[in-house]
This record gives C-alpha cells, sequence and structure tokens, in this order.
C-alpha cells in the first residue's frame, strides 16, 4: 500500500510514469524502507497504464459489488442514521448540563 501510495503522490506531482527509484526516494524521505519485490510488482502492474483510468475503472467494479442492501434500503439507512445521530447529540447535552451541575458543589472555582 506504501508503495501505490507513493506512486500515486508522484503522480499528482506530475510523473505519469514513475521509476522505482522514484518510488524509493519518495519513501525514504518519510523513513521508510522499500520492498523491492513488491515495488518491482507494482512497476510492472502499472507500466504502460494510466493511473486515472484504472482508478475509474475500478471505481465501476465497486459499484457493481453487492454492499448487503438494495439501493432504496440504504437511502432509508442513512435517513435513520441521521436521526439517530439528532438524538445522540440532545442526550449528550442532556448529560453535558448534568455534568456542569454535578461539577459545581455549592462553590466556584475563584471564590
Amino acid at each position: 500500500m506504501k508503495h501505490l501510495a507513493a506512486y500515486l503522490l508522484l503522480g499528482l506531482g506530475g510523473n505519469t510514469s514513475p521509476s522505482a527509484k522514484d518510488i524509493k526516494t519518495v519513501l525514504a524521505s518519510v523513513g521508510i524502507e522499500a520492498d523491492d519485490e513488491r515495488l518491482s510488482s507494482l512497476i510492472s502492474e502499472l507500466k504502460g497504464k494510466d493511473i486515472n483510468e484504472l482508478i475509474s475503472e475500478g471505481s465501476a467494479k465497486l459499484a457493481s459489488v453487492p454492499s448487503g442492501g438494495g439501493g432504496g434500503a440504504a437511502a432509508t439507512g442513512g435517513a435513520a442514521a441521521g436521526g439517530a445521530a439528532a438524538e445522540e447529540t440532545k442526550e449528550e447535552e442532556k448529560e453535558e448540563e448534568k455534568e456542569e451541575s454535578d461539577d459545581d458543589m455549592g462553590f466556584g472555582l475563584f471564590d
């Protein structure tokens, strides 16, 4: 993963075809030692390919993977989760108010 991250960073920096040496330089700059076997595998897999096309193809493949529910259920679940978060916030506010009154104990910090 670290090798791919360095490859992507170099790509964002304008290097459309990073070499193993480039990736090793990036990793060494943050104190990480590169694994030559994995690095050579990564370079050979990505050689001659456009990383942006690979990312878009991968995103399309991930979109077709079932994620445990139907599309309609996910939207409903998201709304329910938002409601639950709002309820939790209200409960936390009540708890904080209760805690603040307990901390006072009848005297102030600067009395």
